[in-house]
């Protein structure tokens, strides 16, 4: 299991954010939007960083800098680099919203803002809020907000430019966790209880109102969530004996309907399909499909080709794609113990290269393009 699975059983995925016209709000992320003041590197315009996730206690989370185009080196821990400070213990999310990095610390239970070049603009930290104490896990973002779930039931609107609660939704249910946002409504898993007792709620948020639409009963141990073409797409953690992971698509189009999707255990969203996988501890070899969005085909053929032979048996940590370049799939490994390693390839699935994560356990990436 995961580093912060080991007391928690938790996961971050990435929050996705697209044009207003659809689910959520524009990254923003072109040139215009960059502001690399107080770097001390000089940075490459296509860049991409990762969240390593680090070792629950550990204080040794981090976020590394790649250059997709070979035009600058890769610098392991950039945060530390470029702040003369370390990231805290478990980076739990980073997203990118409007040319800006936020990114959640479980352990240390703190929200930071950082700029394109990962320098730090602003932290909030929830250490002495006891509504908000028990720990922050996902983001997502719309309309100049951050909506932020925590251990402990809350959801927090912060306003992404000044980091200030602004207003906070209560008693939504035991730990939240993955969160996502379509059609002006925010979709939260409520996961379990502190003493494991799982739920089966994806909670619905009017962002308008600020207030609870209505509950929609999923299956058991709700966990990641992402948003893709105005769909949302939930995986399942089951209860680890009895009950596995399970993909399930939720549509705010047609009432909220929740529709089983099969096995799988992580998933990324880009160039209009699901990248997914699937392995479990008494099956040991990975398997890769993906999921057409549009014409809701599920194809069992891997998405991916030439895999070197060490991904085929690995643990799978992230899949993410830089959808706002190239269309490039990233797939991160993890031993929970020693630094991960990324893997490379392109949009058809053609092995590019595979390199060192710079840290344990890589669970996010935010592309600049």
């Amino acid at each position: 299991m995961k580093a912060s699975n080991l007391w928690y059983g938790l996961l971050c995925m990435l929050a996705v954010s697209v044009s207003l016209s659809s689910c959520s709000d524009d990254n923003g992320n072109n040139d215009d939007d960059r502001d690399d003041t107080g770097s001390k590197v000089q940075l490459p315009q296509v860049r991409a960083f990762f969240l390593n996730e680090g070792s629950y206690n550990g204080n040794n989370a981090g976020i590394s800098f790649y250059a997709p185009n070979g035009d600058a080196d890769f610098i392991s821990d950039i945060y530390s680099y470029q702040n003369d400070a370390k990231l805290g213990d478990t980076g739990q999310c980073m997203i990118e919203y409007e040319g800006e990095i936020y990114v959640a610390v479980y352990g240390s239970n703190y929200l930071a803002k950082l700029n394109s070049a990962g320098v730090e603009q602003q932290r909030l930290s929830f250490v002495t809020d006891p509504e908000l104490s028990a720990g922050i896990r996902y983001l997502a973002a719309e309309d100049g907000y951050i909506y932020a779930s925590f251990w402990g039931g809350v959801v927090a609107k912060i306003n992404a430019q000044t980091l200030k609660v602004e207003s906070k939704l209560t008693e939504l249910g035991d730990n939240l966790e993955g969160v996502a946002i379509c059609k002006d409504m925010l979709y939260v898993a409520n996961s379990c209880t502190a003493e494991y007792v799982y739920h089966n709620e994806v909670k619905v948020i009017d962002l308008n109102t600020f207030s609870l639409k209505e509950t929609l009963t999923v299956d058991l141990n709700p966990n990641t969530l992402i948003e893709e073409e105005d769909k949302i797409f939930l995986i399942s953690w089951g209860n680890y004996v009895d009950v596995g992971y399970s993909l399930q698509m939720i549509d705010p189009n047609n009432n909220n309907q929740v529709t089983p999707l099969g096995e799988v255990t992580k998933m990324g969203a880009g160039n209009d399909m699901l990248y997914l996988t699937y392995s479990s501890y008494t099956n040991p070899e990975t398997k890769f499909f993906s999921y057409n969005i549009r014409t809701g085909q599920m194809d069992q053929t891997s998405f991916l080709k030439d895999i070197p032979e060490e991904l085929k048996t690995s643990t799978i940590y992230m899949i993410a794609v830089d959808d706002e370049y190239n269309g490039d799939i990233y797939i991160s490994t993890t031993d929970y113990k020693t630094n991960g390693t990324i893997y490379r390839f392109k949009k058809d699935g053609t092995f590019v290269e595979k390199f060192d994560a710079g840290g344990i356990s890589p669970n996010s990436a935010v592309f600049f393009n």
